[in-house]
């Protein structure tokens, strides 16, 4: 089959399809690659080079003092220093050298460079090197610069100082805390509203779902004040503290509630009405055909429903700062890491570990369900009844 024929059995707009959607891929995993690779690297590494140099090794610029002019042996009429630029260093391979730091690479390696005044210095590559004048040294010991090639390394460094001196393991499971219940509450109760909205007749169950839909566009900030407000006035009538679990779980709840009840909505409605019907011919009872049927049927719906809702609970920093506080025992993950934002701006190795640390639990809660994802919304945006 030619390759002409082959592109219209596929069809051009789905290879177009497939090739944004590889783009998209490609785009959204190459940065998340690069906080990976970094929260691995050595702060020296990340400022001399890119992540992408991390596998390769990476040329970095560093300065190296020659020996005492006191250690110079003289041979004839000149005078010889003789040691290694890496004495007391990490080693690595010599590639340039130079006297000055805005040129590193002046010198190859290996090849006796001419500093003037009857100066020569040869640098090899293991950093040996010879240092000859045709006179006695004086002062200190030259400095020198050098171009060094440095092998591939690792370290889990980062990881242990983020978990242990940062305070990001506690806020770890305090995200944890907060996320686990605020996905479970609303998805069991927009299961049973969404079963009731569906297949059981009562008055006024249109209106009831017209403010289910105009709720979903009400803007979170337009109601979290009012929504804090009253949820004190609750807790001061029944002595429950203002700042707790128990409060971030309703609120999270509260504001995940209409979008979870209309896509559950949606999807149940649209189950083939014939099982409803003989299951209640057979005398089953609404609470039995909840558990025992649509439950099963539509666990696609709710994996779909509790992907965006874990994802919106584990990235929340607003609703967590205004329901939990910012004291070091109840801040979340996302506080934790614009705290070291602030306190730590320069420290690309602490950043992208934390960083890394706080995706790696929704990505893991995406690869897990992902497969339910599209078949869930898509069946909750275009069934209804």
């Amino acid at each position: 089959m030619s390759a002409a024929a082959s592109l219209r059995r596929i069809g051009l707009p789905r290879l177009v399809v497939h090739f944004s959607v590889l783009v998209i891929c490609i785009v959204w995993l190459i940065p998340t690659l690069g906080i990976l690779v970094t929260s691995f690297r050595e702060a020296g590494q990340i400022t001399a080079s890119g992540w992408w140099t991390a596998f390769t090794g990476a040329a970095e610029t560093s300065a190296a003092r020659l020996g005492d002019p006191a250690t110079a042996k003289q041979n004839g009429a000149t005078y010889v220093i003789s040691g290694s630029v890496f004495e007391g260093g990490k080693g690595g391979t010599v590639r340039a050298f130079g006297t000055r730091v805005a040129a590193p690479t002046e010198f190859a390696v290996g090849k006796a460079a001419d500093l003037g005044d009857g100066e020569t210095l040869t640098i090899n590559e293991d950093g040996s090197y010879t240092y000859s004048k045709n006179a006695p040294f004086e002062g200190r010991g030259k400095r020198v610069y050098l171009s060094v090639a440095t092998p591939p390394s690792f370290t889990t460094d980062n990881y242990r100082t983020v978990l242990t001196s940062q305070g990001i393991g506690q806020s770890f499971v305090n995200s944890l805390t907060v996320a686990v219940p605020a996905t479970i509450i609303p998805i069991l109760i927009a299961a049973f509203a969404a079963y009731a909205l569906s297949w059981m007749e009562f008055p006024g169950r249109a209106l009831i779902i017209a403010l289910v839909v105009g709720l979903i566009v009400v803007p979170l900030q337009m109601s979290l004040i009012p929504l804090l407000k009253m949820y004190n006035e609750i807790g001061n009538f029944f002595g429950v503290p203002s700042r707790s679990y128990a409060g971030i779980w309703l609120a999270h709840s509260a504001f995940g509630m209409p979008l979870a009840i209309y896509l559950l909505r949606n999807y149940i409605s649209g189950l083939p009405r014939e099982i409803i019907e003989s299951a209640r011919v057979d005398g089953a009872s609404d609470f039995e055909i909840f558990v025992k049927i649509i439950l099963p049927l539509s666990f696609p719906a709710l994996a779909s429903f509790s992907i965006f809702q874990f994802l919106w609970t584990w990235n929340d920093l607003l609703v967590a700062m205004v329901f939990l506080g910012t004291g070091k025992d109840q801040l979340v993950l996302t506080g934790a890491l614009n705290a070291l934002l602030g306190s730590m701006g320069g420290k690309w190795e602490i950043l992208t570990a934390s960083a890394f640390i706080t995706i790696v639990v929704p990505i893991i809660v995406f690869f897990a369900l992902q497969r339910y994802l599209v078949r869930g919304l898509l069946a909750g945006s275009v069934k209804g009844g």
